[in-house]
This record gives structure tokens, C-alpha cells and sequence, in this order.
């Protein structure tokens, strides 16, 4: 079992704040300055362009993507680091996509928007009448059939924590045919994922939020070791190719995932990354899920007893969510700046949701009953009721 009471000793939590936003950004580790200091003054300022062999810098992608793949339960070697989440969704929809002559990719309205923007274009640039077919999650099992391509979900509904299936509908996918996507932005670090044992084809996510691997900190991609010798990378980068440095006008892609490398390393994020990973190292994933759902039924009950005119947005049964709720409220932007002021950092997503993430690396029952009692003050005193905090910054 893992001792949360050692991990949040881990973290700088700022006095006289309760984070309950780590599903967007990640707390920093009390180790990273230092890691982050080394791979700058150590290895950038001592070692120069050797760092790239003797600070191992070009094999960290690979070393950082399988500690990983610990975590979201991919094979050894089928998960690798680099670039953006952007990108990496872009890789691999479109090596997906190129994997059959089919011409749907189905998709659901609860979806992160980036990915289906990116979906937009890839139809755009691919020009051979695909159609992206986007559903209401609840209504995803029902349209999976013979025209349907590619199944891209985010696991965990980035607004509510609804959570999808991913065994049941990688199953039903599968047995149509029909290739699949799986976005883990919300899922690394937040619960328990088996993608070796779904039988997942693909799956991309980001760093930053539950991983803790700071502003910026690359994304991964995972391709299913029957896919990862012929997958097309669609990017086809430098660091990507068989043999960077023999400088080839060609290009000959690598040897399994590491063909969907594109660009050159964030050296120093993944330095940030590598001081987090360290913690999650030693974190058991069950035993994460189980805090997790303690604390976040500790919020619902607490906050519905207190705040009658929040309404719960996310799934009532812990085990359809993943580590975070989200109420309703109309003015739910005004009244999540009153929470900040008062030392309770959540955020909002439009509409009107609220939302909080419930981390144990971090989190313990305290902050989750201290929250409360701030967020009941706030609306019974309607304390968001003032300019101040109706006033929208440029990040929600």
C-alpha cells in the first residue's frame, strides 16, 4: 500500500491553499528545482552537446515513456515521450486512419475539443471523404459498426469525470473492425489503465495535469506492439527516422514506437518529469483509485449537505467517474474566483461547471472537508456575487 501521508510530504503546497486542481496542472515536486537545476548547470552548462550521450538525454523519451507505461498498463518499450498532445493525437489518428479504407471516425461530444479539431483537419488533409461523427457519450456503443474507422474517445470526460468503458467498447470495436484512440489526458495518474489488456490499438496523453510534470511537460504515445512495426507516424521527424545521424535524404522510420518521435527532446522538462515520476515510481494505482473515491464521495456528500444550490454534474457512482466532480452552478465561474480568493483553487469549464480534482498524492480527507467549508461560505454568503470575480481571465 502507499503511504499518501509521505507522498504529499513530497510536494510545495502553498500555505493557506487547498489544490484541487491537479487534473489541470499538477502541484510542483519538491525535487524538481533541484533535477531541473542539474540537467541545466550540470549537464546543459558542463557538458554541452556531450550531454546528449553522457546525460542520456536521447534515450530518455524511451526511459521516461516506459515508467510510464507502468502506469496506464502498456507493454514494455510501446510508449515514448515527446512533443505535444496535439501532436501525438495527430500521429495517431492518422496512423490509424491509414491502417483502413473505411472513411468514419466516430467520436462524442464529450470529447477534449482539440482532438476533434484535429480530426477536422486530418479530413481536410487526408481528402478521401472521411467524415468525423461526433455522438452523445452515452450513445457510443450504439453507433459503432462496418463504416466506422476509427473510435476516438478521451477516457474521462475532461467537464464532468464521466468515465467510458474503455474494455467493453475497445471490445465492441474491435470485433467491428474498427481501430482505436484512447485520450489519457484525464486518465495517467488518476486511475488504473490496462491498455495491454484492452487490447488497445493506440493511446496519447499529456504530463502535466496528474503526472505532475509541470507547464509544458511533454506528451506520450502508445501503439500496440502488433502495430508498432508497420504504424505510419504521419510526422515523419528527425529523431523519428531509423538512423538520424546517418543523415539520409529519406526517410526509413524507426524500429516500433520510437518511429513516432518527431522532434528533438524537451531536455529540461523531462528532467521536471523524471523528479515526478520518482514519487509515481512507488505509487500503487489500486490503491490510488481506492483514496481517490473515498475522498471525492467525502466531497459530494459534504458539499450537497452544505451547498443546495450546487448541482452534482458528474456520475452519483464513483466507479463511472475518474478523479474529479464537477457541480453546476449558473454562476459557476464567478463563484469558482471566490473560492480561489478564499484559498480553494478549482477551475471552470463552460458553461457553468465547477470543477475539483481529487489527487491523494496531495489530497487527504482534511483538505477535502476544509474545502467545503469554504466553498459553503462562498455560495451562503454569496460571496461570488461581487465584479470582481465576474470579470473573465484568459485561462478558466
Amino acid at each position: 500500500m502507499t503511504d499518501f501521508a509521505a507522498t504529499k510530504a513530497l510536494f510545495h503546497l502553498p500555505d493557506g491553499m487547498i489544490y484541487l486542481d491537479g487534473n489541470s496542472l499538477g502541484p510542483l515536486p519538491l525535487a524538481t528545482p533541484a533535477r531541473v537545476a542539474q540537467a541545466v548547470q550540470d549537464e546543459w552548462g558542463d557538458m554541452l552537446i556531450t550531454g546528449w550521450n553522457k546525460a542520456g538525454w536521447m534515450a530518455q523519451p524511451m526511459a521516461l515513456g516506459d515508467r510510464i507505461g507502468r502506469l496506464i498498463g502498456a507493454e514494455a518499450g510501446h510508449v515514448t515521450l515527446g512533443d505535444t498532445l496535439s501532436v501525438k493525437v495527430y500521429q495517431a489518428l492518422a496512423a490509424a486512419l491509414a491502417m483502413t479504407d473505411r472513411t468514419v471516425i466516430l467520436s462524442d461530444s464529450g470529447n477534449f475539443p482539440s482532438d476533434l479539431y484535429i480530426a477536422e483537419g486530418l479530413i481536410r488533409a487526408f481528402g478521401r471523404g472521411l467524415e468525423l461523427r461526433v455522438v452523445d457519450p452515452e450513445d457510443v456503443a450504439a453507433h459503432i459498426d462496418g463504416s466506422v474507422a476509427v473510435l476516438m474517445l478521451t477516457q474521462v470526460d475532461y467537464r464532468t469525470g464521466r468515465l467510458h468503458d474503455m474494455a467493453a467498447l475497445t471490445a465492441q470495436a474491435q470485433a467491428a473492425g474498427v481501430l482505436t484512440v484512447w485520450d489519457l489526458a484525464h486518465s495517467a495518474g488518476a486511475l488504473p489503465v490496462d491498455l495491454a489488456g484492452c487490447g488497445a490499438d493506440f493511446a496519447v496523453g499529456c504530463t502535466y495535469k496528474y503526472l505532475n510534470g509541470g507547464p509544458g511537460a511533454p506528451a506520450f504515445i502508445y501503439v500496440a506492439p502488433r502495430h508498432a512495426a508497420t504504424a505510419d507516424p504521419a510526422l515523419q521527424g528527425w529523431l523519428g527516422h531509423d538512423a538520424p545521424f546517418a543523415f539520409e535524404q529519406g526517410y526509413r522510420p524507426g524500429a516500433g514506437v520510437a518511429r513516432m518521435r518527431v522532434g528533438t527532446p524537451p531536455v529540461i522538462q523531462m528532467a521536471a518529469l523524471d523528479a515526478s515520476l520518482a514519487i509515481w515510481d512507488k505509487v500503487d494505482m489500486d490503491a490510488l483509485r481506492t483514496t481517490s473515491i473515498r475522498l471525492s464521495q467525502r466531497f459530494i456528500a459534504g458539499v450537497e449537505a452544505a451547498c443546495p444550490d450546487l448541482t452534482l454534474a458528474s456520475p452519483r457512482d464513483p466507479h463511472a467517474r475518474g478523479s474529479q466532480v464537477s457541480f453546476r452552478h449558473p454562476q459557476g465561474y464567478a463563484a469558482m474566483q471566490a473560492c480561489i480568493a478564499h484559498g480553494v483553487v478549482g477551475d471552470f469549464r463552460a458553461p457553468d461547471i465547477m470543477r475539483f480534482g481529487f489527487t491523494p498524492l496531495f489530497i487527504d480527507a482534511g483538505d477535502v472537508d476544509a474545502a467545503v467549508a469554504v466553498i459553503a461560505r462562498v455560495m451562503g454568503e454569496r460571496l461570488w456575487d461581487a465584479p470582481r470575480f465576474m470579470e473573465r481571465a484568459a485561462v478558466t
